[in-house]
């Protein structure tokens, strides 16, 4: 592994740990972000981004010398894609936003030599490997010399470091060599199964993990909404139901988050929209889940005012877009934060994982509490379920909207 040079386009939350796990196991690793305090950030073995362990281990790498940050791609015998793959906002459903992954792919090209292996780790619509490939080619790349392969991430946040070595790995090549041999380089640092395919059904196999939970979560999302209308527990009900023996209906929230569940759906529905009634449904549920919790406190915040003779003043507990992360990607607790402001209400935020949010007041637990008229949980952190902070936010009559209490 000592001979063996890889390059890592993108240092976001996955190319960067991928980087630094690939320099603990002996790989050299040039790490590659346009952004210059990211490159700054991890040449001084420093992290830009909170996630249990990767600190020690971006110190190590640099350390050690094995990880080297570059604002461009550096020659390397790998070449690994980790770069944003956002979605255009627009008229009509989000499209996919592939200018990022085929920019990458364009600014490797005049460094590729026949052997190389060119992976795609971006989650993308089906077909997105190929037209790296394509990019390549109209760069003068022989790309049946290049071994190109498209291989997922499938982590969680919070466990990154552990899951990247431990979960199964779906390596699908644009030729069956490609796959072999993008296997066999995984299989050099990943201890969980490494399954080889084609290109094609190891981009739709991401999408459809994260689709098959948004669809999940709609049915959970849904129940609650039904549930409010009915006058019915909906975490009462769900834990009744979840008793039969082949149930197991998800909790709800205020949406769907991050930059998987909420975004891969989309990839889909996108390039088959006929064929994707069901996923663009479970879209909308989830989305729509969102827009109701802003009505619910909206309304809320609108009696107090009544009330008081003057703006409520609410508290939004958690704006991550999941439980114990720092990350606030396409969370649906920013969504309702930044709505309500909108609106006029006077809205302080707790978020124990960052320390700022742009936009949005941030404050301790106790001193929101302390001033809010109307408390909301929003995100289920730890900090927030606690017994006694639990009986507290009972007694305030807080508004929870994620089962924390």
């Amino acid at each position: 592994m000592a001979d063996v040079t890889v390059c890592v386009v993108g240092l976001g939350y996955i190319g960067l740990p991928t980087a630094a796990l690939l320099a603990s196991r002996g790989y050299q690793v040039h790490g590659v972000d346009i952004r210059p305090d990211v490159v700054a950030t991890v040449n001084r073995g420093e992290v830009h981004i909170v996630e249990p362990d990767l600190d020690a281990y971006v110190r190590a790498g640099a350390a050690s010398g094995k990880l080297r940050a570059f604002e461009t791609p550096q020659e390397a015998d790998a070449y690994m894609i980790c770069v944003p793959t956002p979605f255009k906002q627009g008229e009509g459903d989000p499209q996919p936003d592939l200018d990022y992954v085929l920019a990458a792919g364009r600014a490797i090209a005049p460094l590729l030599k026949p052997g190389n292996i060119l992976i795609l780790e971006s989650t993308s619509p089906v077909g997105t490997t190929e037209q790296i490939a394509a990019v390549i080619a109209e760069a003068g790349v022989d790309t049946s010399r290049i071994h190109i392969a498209y291989c997922p991430e499938r982590v969680l946040p919070g466990r990154i470091m552990v899951e990247l070595t431990e979960n199964a790995r779906i390596v699908g090549g644009l030729t069956p060599e490609a796959a072999k041999i993008a296997g066999d380089f995984y299989r050099g640092f990943v201890a969980g199964d490494v399954l080889e395919t084609d290109a094609r059904t190891a981009e739709m196999c991401k999408l459809v993990e994260n689709s098959f939970r948004d669809v999940n979560i709609a049915f959970a999302n849904e129940l609650s909404l039904l549930c409010a209308k009915l006058s019915i527990d909906v975490w009462q009900l769900i834990g009744l139901a979840n008793r039969h023996p082949r149930v197991n209906v998800l909790q709800p929230g205020v949406g769907v988050g991050g930059h998987c569940i909420a975004v891969d759906p989309w990839f889909i529905v996108a390039g088959n929209p006929e064929q994707s009634k069901l996923i663009r449904t479970a879209r909308l549920v989830n989305t729509g889940k969102t827009d109701w919790v802003i009505e619910q406190i909206s309304a809320r915040a609108e009696a107090e005012k009544a009330r008081l003779g003057r703006p409520a003043r609410v508290a939004c507990l958690g704006l991550a877009f999941k439980p114990n992360i720092d990350d606030l990607r396409e969370s649906p607790a920013i969504e309702v934060a930044h709505a309500l402001i909108a609106k006029g209400v006077d809205l302080v935020a707790v978020e124990p994982n960052v320390t700022r949010c742009d936009g949005i007041a941030l404050a301790d637990f106790d001193t929101a509490l302390e001033q809010a008229d109307i408390v909301t949980v929003l995100v289920n952190h730890r900090e927030f379920n606690t017994p006694a902070v639990t009986e507290r936010l009972k007694a305030l009559g807080a508004m929870d909207f994620c089962g924390a209490l």
